[in-house]
């Protein structure tokens, strides 16, 4: 069993940045694969960047963003750079031993970026 907690959403400006932590319980976190999905009103969730747990990454999101893990923190981060409206949403992370990463979900953060 894993339970996410998400962290460090909020209000920013375009252009601005912000770093996302998704916090893992459970000893073996290193073990799976973590994604970061989105998901902004009236519209489907995405996948905006997953990590393997080997370390490899995969982005829709390319150039802005980027998905990191701290296995030792039992901690993924996404960081996003250059932010705009249109990335307004609630992200949320998940996490699983299949690809694409969605046994465990946590409850999300809200990202809202003003123009």
């Amino acid at each position: 069993q894993v339970q996410l907690v998400e962290s460090g959403g909020g209000l920013v400006q375009a252009g601005g940045s912000l770093r996302l932590s998704c916090a893992a319980s459970g000893r073996t976190f290193s073990s799976y694969h973590v994604g970061w999905f989105r998901q902004a009103p009236g519209k489907q969730r995405e996948l905006v960047a997953a990590i393997t747990s080997g370390g490899s990454t995969n982005y829709s999101v390319r150039g802005r963003f980027t998905i990191s893990r701290d296995n030792a923190k039992n901690t993924v981060y996404l960081h996003m750079n250059s932010l705009k409206p249109e990335d307004t949403a609630v992200y949320s992370c998940a996490a699983g031993l299949t690809w694409v990463p969605s046994d465990y979900w946590g409850q999300g953060t809200q990202v809202t970026v003003s123009s």
